[in-house]
């Protein structure tokens, strides 16, 4: 019995890799769309997120079923909550994509600054390079290369200050305006994206550590938002 319950733990745990794999896809996807406005790949990565959602129920049910049969304690308790966080984290990760694809086809055919362009493609490919990390970090349960993703989210924090910055500060004509408006909108998501990294990075610290600590103090973090606000998808 015993040995059955650890191959299930081990198979759930493969599955939410390979959830997090489709969630760095989703994360390509998304910065390349912009990058380049390519409305056809933005429609993909929409689409794609339905993938992603069928991991997220598949793992779900799989932790109740075996919740239901099985009591896990110490560090296999610790590893089926933190695998419970860290796919609802995975899930809004690839939200966050499928919102950055719709603003790619809301802003398609309007006036755009190239220059911003560059640095929402940076935080992109930096959204990418945390959660890589932080999927490794919980997979080799490497606590210092999880805190490793706080400097990295004070790198993505600082580019979306500074992107907002420059967007507030364009002049132009009505569709630059626009544009501008929705690329704020693209800016909070990227950096949301890092932010979710840092918490799969935080599970991994529970599990290794027993104890649950945030990363940072809220008290003192800037523009963050609380979780329960979530940014809607544009029509």
């Amino acid at each position: 019995m015993r040995r059955s319950f650890q191959e299930e733990l081990q198979q759930l745990e493969a599955t939410l890799l390979e959830e997090g794999e489709l969630v760095l896809r989703a994360i390509r996807g998304a910065t390349k769309a912009l990058a380049e406005s390519d409305a056809d790949l933005a429609d993909e990565v929409i689409a794609f997120d339905d993938d992603v959602d069928r991991q997220f129920v598949a793992i779900e049910s799989g932790i109740e079923s075996l919740l239901a049969r099985q009591t896990p304690v110490a560090i296999d308790l610790r590893l089926v909550l933190a695998m419970l966080h860290i796919n609802l984290h995975l899930e809004r990760m690839a939200d966050y994509c499928v919102t950055v694809a719709k603003l790619v086809k809301l802003a398609s055919g309007l006036s755009y600054e190239p220059k911003l362009l560059d640095a929402f493609e940076e935080m992109g490919e930096r959204a990418e390079e945390m959660l890589r990390v932080a999927l490794n970090s919980f997979s080799a349960r490497n606590l210092a290369r999880a805190e490793s993703l706080v400097e990295l989210d004070e790198l993505i924090d600082g580019a979306n200050r500074r992107a907002s910055e420059q967007v507030l500060a364009l002049g132009g004509d009505l569709q630059l305006r626009e544009w501008g408006l929705r690329m704020l909108m693209v800016s909070r998501c990227l950096e949301r994206i890092g932010d979710h990294a840092v918490d799969i990075g935080e599970q991994t610290a529970y599990l290794v550590t027993a104890e649950f600590r945030e990363f940072t103090d809220a008290s003192r973090a800037e523009n963050v938002a609380p979780e329960s606000e979530q940014l809607e998808s544009p029509p």
